[in-house]
């Protein structure tokens, strides 16, 4: 396939954008974390931006990933990996293959993970 073929059009980029956000508005609740609070676990001087990464309309840096991945109690990998399929999918895909898509959690999953999270803080 030549890089023509690989290159994503605005529309595929934005809906990246804005699944990224909904992935991590995700990640802050389950982490019980305000817009506010992951600003200031993460170093960044607005919540807003927070505001702004979850709506879509921007990109967690790279150099924010540990701080973001502690912040959410995420494992670093994992976290850098999840923001690799939004932000590069074309180098995700070169990485991972086309691995089916992961299904969504349920909602009891995601309680039960949320519940790992919250015992992982209390250690």
């Amino acid at each position: 396939m030549s890089a023509q073929h690989q290159k994503l059009d605005i529309q595929e980029i934005n809906e990246l954008r804005k699944q990224a956000g909904k992935w991590l508005k995700e990640a802050r609740d389950t982490a019980g974390l305000s817009q506010r609070e992951l600003a200031a676990a993460v170093g960044i001087e607005y919540y807003t931006f927070i505001s702004q990464l979850e709506s879509g309309r921007g990109r967690v840096p790279a150099d924010r990933y540990a701080a973001f991945a502690k912040a959410l109690h995420i494992e670093p990998r994992e976290f850098a990996i999840t923001m690799m399929k939004y932000n590069d999918p074309i180098t995700y895909n070169l990485v991972f293959g086309n691995q089916p898509a992961e299904k969504e959690p349920t909602t009891v999953e995601r309680l039960e993970e949320r519940l790992r999270r919250l015992e992982a803080m209390m250690k």
